[in-house]
């Protein structure tokens, strides 16, 4: 099979386009044939070598943390799916990942593809939808009637957190670029704030919650913005000093999993219309390279970029 495989850390060029052997699904796992993989920070941070404590790798090793494809076999003892069906599912950074034209997983690991969407935006949806309702439904627990400002609302992360926060009743503001505050307004922001032209903290105020997806100096910020009482969760972001007691907030880390409920729920969602992932962009698998290098520059919003597999290589 042709996977992107690297036996270093270092830059984007340790990314390698390679035939490999494909893996061979253990009795309880199905083999996957895999259409789209999406393309995350996490990925290129891990494979320069920045969270090695974090997640200890077996090199080489294959990148990727998510993607969706078809059923192509089944192990032995694999009565859970049947081939043919279309799957979407994660992988874990210490293991052989998303960026090959196979993988097995075991049923915990995946779930139907929505209908109504294509593989790109299945794969999309993944870990940036997962990321937005752990931070906002399960993490910071909205309620309808609350104001919820969003920090980067343009990335695959904050289109997701827009459009759950305002299914769920919220009045959201974002925080984007001049240049994409149309496009969060499409996605069902109330307001838009254009960092690069005006100061978030000078234009809002009383919010119960804020997601921050920057961290920094924002955090600072972001906590003179909160209500008495209100809640910051952040993901892995910029360093910052933690200041929330000093404003009398909450501060929380949004633990990201990848339990199957909470990747039920947000498909859901997505099957009836209710939440719609982007993708930024797509490039065939052998372009990973050039994703990483988008990605280490900050030149991507509006989405994931997606890893096709097939013709397109």
């Amino acid at each position: 099979m042709k996977a992107i495989r690297y036996s270093r850390y270092g830059g984007p060029d340790v990314l390698e386009y390679v035939d490999t052997d494909g893996p061979i699904p253990a009795p309880d796992e199905a083999l996957i044939a895999v259409r789209c993989a999406s393309v995350i920070p996490g990925d290129w941070k891990v494979r320069a070598g920045h969270l090695q404590e974090m997640f200890p790798l077996d090199l080489p090793t294959i990148p990727g943390r998510d993607g969706a494809g078809v059923v192509i076999g089944v192990g032995d003892d694999c009565d859970w799916t049947e081939i043919g069906e279309e799957l979407c599912f994660v992988t874990e950074h210490v293991e052989p990942g998303s960026y090959a034209e196979l993988v097995t997983r075991p049923r915990d690991m995946t779930i139907a593809k929505p209908s109504g969407i294509d593989f790109a935006e299945a794969a999309a949806m993944m870990h940036a939808g997962v990321c937005a309702w752990i931070g906002l439904m399960e993490t910071a627990r909205i309620e309808a009637g609350q104001n919820i400002l969003v920090h980067g609302g343009a990335g695959a992360i904050g289109g997701m957190a827009i459009q759950i926060a305002r299914d769920a009743g919220c009045r959201v503001t974002t925080t984007c670029s001049h240049a994409n505050a149309d496009y969060v307004l499409s996605l069902g922001a109330h307001r838009a704030i254009s960092y690069d032209r005006q100061n978030f903290e000078e234009l809002v105020s009383d919010q119960d919650v804020v997601f921050d997806l920057v961290g920094g100096d924002l955090h600072e910020k972001s906590c003179r913005v909160l209500r008495a009482g209100g809640t910051i969760v952040w993901l892995i972001a910029a360093p910052f000093e933690d200041v929330s007691r000093q404003y009398g907030v909450n501060c929380l880390q949004a633990v990201i999993h990848d339990r199957r409920e909470t990747l039920e729920r947000l498909a859901a969602r997505v099957a009836a219309g209710i939440l719609k992932p982007q993708v930024s962009r797509r490039l065939p698998l052998s372009r990973a390279a050039e994703a990483h290098e988008i990605l280490e520059r900050g030149d991507n919003s509006r989405g994931r970029i997606i890893l096709e597999m097939g013709d397109g290589d």
